[in-house]
């Protein structure tokens, strides 16, 4: 009898041991699975180092825009971002201007998105954070690499290129048809927005 009680007494022992490990594992399974989803979301909602510079960039001049307007109120700070827009020749900061709103043809408007943080004095890099949540293609929008113009041999680049060193300086081709022409205006103004060293040395 003692020795049926021992055993009785050691399997009970056993299937308690087996049953607490069972629900340790299953618990440690949740804990990583959630550990697992928790993780890619606060990636998503986060900007990491280089992501959204056009953003960044550009709210921070609705941000120092609104200060000198002395902007304080959604509605007044609105304007100043619609004003600052209406400005923009980069056609990245008028892309992004078009995606919050702020241009006449835009086909949603999500300014207030801008406008509330400001007036709450939320720096640059939250307001890209929300922004990026509401439209994943705000952070996706990056500067075209600037062209150095020293040495470069004007006539063998592409008419993109030649339309994209006119647009950043604020000037058009008027007229323009054939390439030859892009290419003789770029070298005209090439020495207003883009002198070489010695020009500059001497201006």
């Amino acid at each position: 009898n003692n020795n049926t009680t021992t055993t009785t007494t050691q399997q009970q022992q056993k299937n308690m041991l087996s049953s607490w490990s069972y629900s340790m594992t299953r618990s440690l399974v949740v804990v990583l699975v959630l550990a697992a989803v928790s993780i890619p979301q606060a990636d998503a909602r986060s900007i990491r180092e280089g992501d959204c510079e056009v953003c960044l960039k550009t709210v921070q001049k609705f941000i120092d825009a609104s200060k000198a307007a002395k902007a304080k109120k959604p509605a007044k700070i609105e304007s100043v971002i619609e004003k600052e827009c209406s400005k923009f020749k980069d056609t990245k900061e008028q892309r992004l201007c078009y995606y919050i709103g702020a241009t006449d043809d835009a086909a949603t408007r999500m300014i207030q998105a801008v406008s509330k943080p400001i007036s709450h004095f939320l720096p640059a890099k939250k307001i890209c954070e929300k922004l990026k949540k509401k439209d994943g293609q705000i952070c996706q929008l990056r500067y075209e690499k600037p062209i150095d113009l020293e040495g470069v041999d004007i006539s063998k680049l592409r008419v993109k290129q030649l339309k994209n060193i006119l647009s950043k300086w604020g000037e058009k081709c008027k007229g323009c048809t054939e390439k030859r022409d892009y290419v003789k205006l770029v070298e005209n103004l090439k020495q207003k927005y883009a002198p070489s060293p010695n020009q500059k040395s001497e201006l």
